[in-house]
C-alpha cells in the first residue's frame, strides 16, 4: 500500500516522568486518541509509531480504534520506526508529531507540508506556537538518509535533530499565523502538573461539538482559565468537552 503523505505519531507507553500518559483521559478521552481525531482533521492518514514491547499492545489497540494505522519498531531508536513507516506506506513526505500534544494544531500539517513543496525544503517547522501545538514536515528521503548516517543516541530518538543540523540538508522555521502565536503557553503534557493544567484548560472549551475545538479555542480557553486564577475567582469548568 502506498501513500504520498502521511502524519506519523510516535506514541509509546514508557515515559520516564509520566508512565503511560498517552493514554490518560483529558475530557473523557485518552491523549493519543485527541491527538489522533485531531491530525485526523488534515484529510491525511496517521501512522502511529510503536514500539515492540508488549506494554504498547495497549496503544496499538487504542490508535485502531481511534482510525490510525501502526508500525512498531525498536523503543529508543523512534528515527528507526519512522523510516520503518516510510518503507512500509511508500511515503514520501511525512508530518511528525508526538502523542503528548492533545492540542495540536489541526491546520499546522497542511501549512508545514504546503512550505516544504513550495521551497523543495527538507524540513519545515513553525515557530510560535504554543508548546505542543506544532508539528513537522520532513521529507521521507531525508529520514531514510537520517537513519542510514545518523549514530548518536540523541539523534536516533530525537528523529529530526540531524536532519536540521546537517549541512546536506535544507530546513526551514516558518512562522506561525498571528492569531495562534503564543509560546510561552504550554500545552504539551510531559509530567503530572502539565496534565492537570491540561484537563482544566479542556473543561473550559464550549459544550460537546461535532468537532475538535480549534487551537484558537483552546488558546482563548487557556487564557480565561489563567485569567480567572490571576483573579482568584472560581476556576470551576464553564463548559465541559
Amino acid at each position: 500500500m502506498s501513500e504520498e503523505t502521511a502524519i506519523v505519531l510516535q506514541a509509546r507507553m514508557g515515559s520516564t516522568r509520566l508512565p503511560g500518559k498517552v493514554l490518560s483521559t483529558i475530557a473523557g478521552k485518552p491523549i493519543l486518541g485527541h491527538c489522533v481525531e485531531r491530525l485526523r482533521q488534515s484529510g491525511l492518514p496517521v501512522i502511529v509509531a510503536t514500539t515492540t514491547g508488549e506494554e504498547d499492545d495497549l496503544v496499538e489497540e487504542m490508535a485502531e480504534l481511534f482510525g490510525a494505522r501502526v508500525v512498531r519498531g525498536p523503543a529508543d531508536d523512534v528515527l528507526a520506526r519512522f523510516a520503518l513507516a516510510v518503507s512500509t506506506f511508500g511515503l514520501l513526505d511525512v508530518i511528525r508529531a508526538t502523542a503528548d500534544n492533545p492540542a495540536v494544531d489541526m491546520d499546522a500539517a497542511h501549512r508545514c507540508l504546503t512550505l516544504l513543496h513550495r521551497t523543495g525544503a527538507d524540513h519545515v517547522t513553525e515557530r510560535g506556537l504554543p508548546y505542543g501545538a506544532a508539528v513537522e514536515a520532513v521529507s521521507a528521503s531525508a529520514i531514510l538518509l537520517a537513519h542510514a548516517q545518523a549514530t548518536t543516541a540523541a539523534d536516533r530518538e530525537h528523529v529530526t535533530p540531524f536532519i536540521r543540523r546537517n549541512a546536506q540538508f535544507v530546513a526551514i522555521d516558518a512562522i506561525a499565523p498571528g492569531i495562534l502565536r503564543q509560546p510561552s503557553l504550554r500545552l504539551t503534557v510531559d509530567t503530572p502538573d502539565d496534565l492537570d493544567f491540561v484537563r482544566r484548560v479542556f473543561s473550559w472549551l464550549p459544550g460537546e461539538g461535532s468537532d475538535p475545538a480549534s487551537l484558537a479555542e483552546i488558546i482563548c480557553a487557556a487564557d480565561r482559565l489563567r485569567s480567572s486564577e490571576a483573579a482568584g475567582g472560581d476556576t470551576a469548568a464553564r463548559g465541559i468537552r
